[in-house]
């Protein structure tokens, strides 16, 4: 072994051991079924487990934290926390957090409506003028967040933005299509919202840490160790669990709207 690597294998248990002994890594994130959520106290999820069962075989203990979407930006900024699961990469956020090369997830954001008041959407020119209910704090795709054809009206809750949307106060919503699936099971809308066709954005989504001594070690390993796990049988049976459990839909027709992300 080179003294280089002898040096980098020193550095990167002293990194590990420090985790393993000292206090817990703190991990924040905001409810976004079924990849994390909150169900009778109990966290779960399945980008949730799968972050969990990384950080066990790397023998790091996380202390998580479910806040909203705003909130957990802030605490990165302000250092009181040290990784956010599933966030997406943007250059702004480069300059803060460390990236694994490999992401957790995709996510695909749909716009979706109330049955009694549908919108024929094909492309986003097709939203001149409407009222789009948005989460604050996310990252959309430029062409959507940018425009100044119709507006974005943000509200502090997914399911909030349900609510709005039945009552009229927006004509539609956007989310990613497995969250808004799940919703709609979970909030009993079957048959009050449907989903439209068109996908505005593809993004994928990380478990990313804070730019500090010795985190980007740890973002190696833990991208290695998703790698691995990834090809292991527990990995397609915790897929294939969510998917059983009904949170994963069938697959529909989709439209892609170009962009430049």
């Amino acid at each position: 072994m080179s003294d280089f690597s002898r040096l980098f294998a020193a550095l990167l248990l002293t990194c590990l051991s420090t985790f393993a002994h000292a206090e817990k890594l703190r991990i924040v994130t905001d409810a976004w079924p079924p990849y994390v959520y909150e169900e009778h106290g109990e966290v779960k999820g399945i980008d949730y487990e799968v972050t969990a069962e990384i950080f066990k075989r790397l023998g790091v203990e996380v202390d998580w934290q479910l806040l909203p979407w705003k909130r957990c930006l802030a605490m990165i900024e302000q250092g009181l926390a040290d990784g956010v699961l599933d966030i997406f990469q943007t250059e702004q956020r480069d300059s803060q957090l460390y990236y694994p090369n490999e992401p957790l997830s995709e996510v695909e954001f749909v716009l979706f409506q109330a049955s009694v008041r549908p919108h024929p959407v094909n492309t986003l020119a097709d939203l001149k003028g409407l009222n789009v209910g948005t989460s604050p704090g996310y990252t959309y795709d430029p062409a959507f967040s940018e425009s100044s054809a119709f507006r974005r009206e943000p509200a502090p809750t997914h399911e909030a933005n349900f609510g709005k949307l039945l009552l009229g106060r927006i004509d539609l919503l956007i989310t990613d299509r497995r969250v808004g699936r799940y919703l709609i099971k979970t909030l009993n809308l079957k048959g009050q919202v449907n989903e439209l066709p068109l996908v505005v954005s593809r993004q994928a989504q990380y478990l990313a840490v804070r730019r500090n001594v010795g985190m980007d070690l740890l973002a190696q390993r833990f991208a290695a160790e998703l790698k691995r796990f990834k090809q292991e049988p527990a990995y397609a049976e915790l897929s294939a669990r969510y998917a059983n459990a009904d949170i994963v839909f069938p697959h529909t027709v989709e439209q892609q709207e170009s962009s430049t992300h």
